[in-house]
């Protein structure tokens, strides 16, 4: 074959008519044949077959065999190859190379090409979406704004928000956008029968599901799918609107495209949840502090709600709470008053409850004291922060709790007391309603002189205008002291009881209002 033998590219060499007569080492490898296989028979016998058929009609006219080259896929071997057809006079030399690495580069660079031009849309998307989530006030507002946004762009077909019906687990709709083409009225059909679709799952786990192709997956409703089909819809993504351990609802978002969802995109809707899920709650608690009025709920409740009540009983102590701290992931710590026991046998009775990550004594005596309870299971206090109220008291005795939590008026207070009701076994003991004092801020200023002595005053306000607060001081506590004539041990005792009275104070106004 002219020193071809060994050529990395495979070569045919062939008759005008089609029958080979030599090939090299390449070739057979390519075509996993022996040399005596392929030498003699037809051209197109030997090569792998296409769809496409380009080499076959390439030697259709006998004697006519003319140039050709091209690149095909060869489903037998799986393997793209580019082929040259090279006539002569007394010959036609085929070259054969396996180009299947660099289709799949060029295709994987495609892929990103088209996936870098999606997310620079869907990044300003999200960024035009977070933008107004800024200014939203309301629940409402907060999925109109969402749901609007996605479901008129062009890179989806449409889009719908929705919350757990009032006293009950299925998913109503309250927003959507978008040409749906009858697809909402399935889909609203399908949330009110037995079957779990992707979005209600989505708000069962917290969690963002993918379903792509919709049409053949056996975990979305029937109707579901035969609208997806009958109208083009190829993929769908629920994205749970998620605050810590609360999902406030979800958005299902579904495209005509089969790729319209990749993880670099799943990415930036899941951050879209978050964000979204923050700003409901920032409102409900933005909502609360700026209100004049507050919405009072009391509630009563027994084993179910919580490792509180079950302590009570057990150790035959009454519990009360002295203050909440929220942390990440849902977990709650939570500061309560002991009376009756000692607090080291209810910190190890709390300890032995689901929910209870740790428990550390704090203030102990024979009968009475104090202990921190941290909480990571489901429980009124988790629940009632959550859903966005402020817990303003909790007690527990012989087995039952009782739980103040105060809402803004813009709320909706039905929705919260049935879901707490509904998850614990709750009763409502009362709700009322309550105007809040109006305190200025010379008030607050007042109040807080009067709860410190003259000596706490005098060293909190040199101290403050030494910089000894600054970071780094701008004063020692020597400095300080001297300063005041006292000793330095003097001079931190009063700090440390000015300040403690200044934080008691701040808390128990914050805790109230």
């Amino acid at each position: 074959m002219d020193g071809l033998s060994e050529c990395p590219v495979g070569v045919l060499d062939a008759t005008h008519e089609g029958r080979v007569v030599a090939v090299n080492r390449t070739a057979t490898e390519l075509f996993d044949a022996d040399r005596e296989a392929l030498v003699g028979t037809d051209v197109t016998e030997a090569f792998p077959h296409s769809v496409e058929r380009t080499l076959p009609r390439t030697f259709e006219t006998a004697g006519t065999v003319s140039g050709a080259e091209f690149e095909e896929y060869y489903p037998e071997p799986d393997r793209w190859f580019g082929v040259t057809v090279a006539p002569d006079e007394d010959r036609v030399r085929v070259y054969v190379e396996d180009v299947t690495d660099r289709r799949e580069r060029d295709r994987e660079a495609t892929q990103l090409r088209a996936e870098l031009d999606r997310m620079a849309v869907l990044s300003e998307l999200v960024s035009a979406i977070l933008v107004e989530l800024v200014g939203a006030t309301t629940r409402e507002g907060i999925a109109e704004t969402v749901v609007t946004r996605l479901g008129e762009t062009d890179r989806y077909a449409f889009a719908w928000f929705g919350e757990r019906e009032v006293g009950g687990d299925d998913v109503v709709i309250q927003a959507s956008a978008g040409a749906t083409d009858g697809a909402m009225e399935r889909i609203r059909e399908s949330l009110d029968g037995d079957d779990t679709g992707p979005e209600e799952r989505a708000m069962e786990t917290g969690e963002i599901r993918l379903v792509q192709p919709v049409a053949d997956d056996p975990s979305v409703p029937e109707p579901v799918r035969q609208t997806a089909f009958a109208n083009g819809i190829q993929s769908t993504l629920s994205i749970p609107l998620v605050y810590g351990d609360a999902v406030y609802g979800v958005v299902g978002v579904y495209a005509t495209e089969a790729d319209a969802f990749s993880g670099r995109e799943r990415a930036s809707f899941e951050t879209l949840g978050r964000v979204a899920g923050f700003a409901i709650n920032a409102a409900r608690h933005r909502n609360l502090l700026l209100s004049d009025t507050v919405t009072e709920l009391t509630l009563e409740y027994s084993a179910d709600g919580g490792p509180f009540p079950t302590a009570s009983a057990a150790c035959d102590a009454a519990l009360s709470l002295d203050g909440l701290v929220s942390q990440e992931e849902g977990r709650l710590l939570c500061y309560v008053s002991v009376a009756g026991a000692a607090p080291s046998a209810v910190a190890a009775t709390l300890s032995e409850e689901s929910g209870v990550e740790r428990t550390r004594v704090i203030d102990t005596g024979e009968t009475d004291g104090s202990v921190e309870v941290e909480l990571v299971g489901e429980s009124p206090l988790v629940a009632a922060s959550t859903l966005g109220g402020t817990v303003a008291s909790a007690a527990y005795d012989d087995g039952r709790g009782e739980m103040v939590v105060e809402l803004s008026p813009t709320e909706d207070v039905r929705r919260i007391s049935e879901t707490i009701k509904r998850e614990f076994s709750a009763q409502l003991a009362a709700k009322r309603e309550r105007e809040r004092s109006v305190t200025t801020e010379r008030d607050v200023r007042d109040a807080l002189g009067d709860r410190l002595t003259d000596k706490q005053s005098e060293a909190l306000r040199t101290a403050f205008f030494a910089d000894y607060f600054e970071s780094p001081r701008g004063s020692t506590a020597e400095e300080v002291a001297e300063s005041l004539d006292i000793t330095a041990p003097t001079l931190l005792y009063h700090l440390r009881a000015g300040q403690r009275k200044l934080l008691s104070s701040f808390f128990e106004e914050h805790d109230r209002e």
